[in-house]
């Protein structure tokens, strides 16, 4: 029988492309969201997993985004991002090990964001929710990997889902942003999960893929500065660029 793969956020633009890929992988396939049950409630990922049966990839793709400055970001908003992107990765990964370990292996697969890397304003709850996802994904690599378990995070970067999409404000913004990389698209993630629950990827584990067409490779000012601009074989900024201090 083949593997089950669970995957969380499944009606998501990225979960969803990812449970498809799984499936045409052969794997069986659990899709698990808000409509299935409360990712942050205990007793109920308990009650999800416990009709599950053993786990082969839990791959956890839950998640929201808010963005307020810290100042104006209520205790409410900050506790809501952080239990939707982590909590709710603790208490699924909880209810799968058990599992995994009887079984000898297991792989579980977070979906971080460069928002845990690098930072824009506005996102203090979502950027800590990232960062802290890696580092609780690798901690599980360091604990289960004698039961033969692998744990890895693959943060994207800017992704074309229908959420991020309902974001971008000026068209524009989408031309600016493929200057100096390839905005990705919920496929190009799919692929990267699938190569990582595959046992090719047997040597990969307790790390962090950053899956985001070379974004955070670009120091962004420089793309404000004519001679910049110009060795990289970009046009010209049509409005004035702020003056270096």
């Amino acid at each position: 029988m083949p593997d089950l793969a669970v995957v969380t956020g499944a009606t998501g633009g990225i979960g969803s492309a990812v449970a498809a890929r799984l499936r045409a992988d052969g794997y069986r396939v659990a899709g698990l969201d808000r409509d299935d049950g409360d990712l942050t409630d205990e007793a109920e990922v308990a009650l999800l997993f416990a009709g599950l049966g053993t786990v082969g990839a839990l791959v956890h793709c839950a998640g929201v985004t808010a963005g307020a400055p810290a100042h104006e970001t209520t205790l409410a908003d900050w506790r809501a991002v952080l239990d939707a992107n982590l909590t709710s990765a603790f208490l699924c990964a909880r209810h799968a090990l058990p599992g995994m370990i009887a079984a000898g292996r297991g792989v579980i697969v977070t979906i971080g964001s460069v928002h845990g890397r690098v930072f824009a304003p506005g996102y203090p709850a979502y950027a800590a929710a990232k960062a802290g996802l890696a580092a609780f994904t690798r901690q599980l690599a360091v604990e289960y990997g004698r039961h033969g378990i692998r744990a890895l995070t693959i943060s994207p970067g800017w992704v074309g889902t229908p959420d991020a999409l309902t974001r971008v404000a000026d068209p524009a913004d989408l031309a600016r942003l493929a200057e100096t990389q390839r905005p990705g698209e919920p496929a190009d993630v799919a692929a990267a999960v699938a190569f990582a629950v595959s046992s090719g990827a047997a040597l990969l584990t307790g790390t962090e893929i950053v899956l985001d067409g070379g974004a955070t490779a670009v120091q962004p000012a420089a793309l404000l500065r004519p001679g910049p601009r110009a060795r990289l074989g970009l046009p010209p900024l049509t409005e004035a660029p702020p003056k270096e201090s």
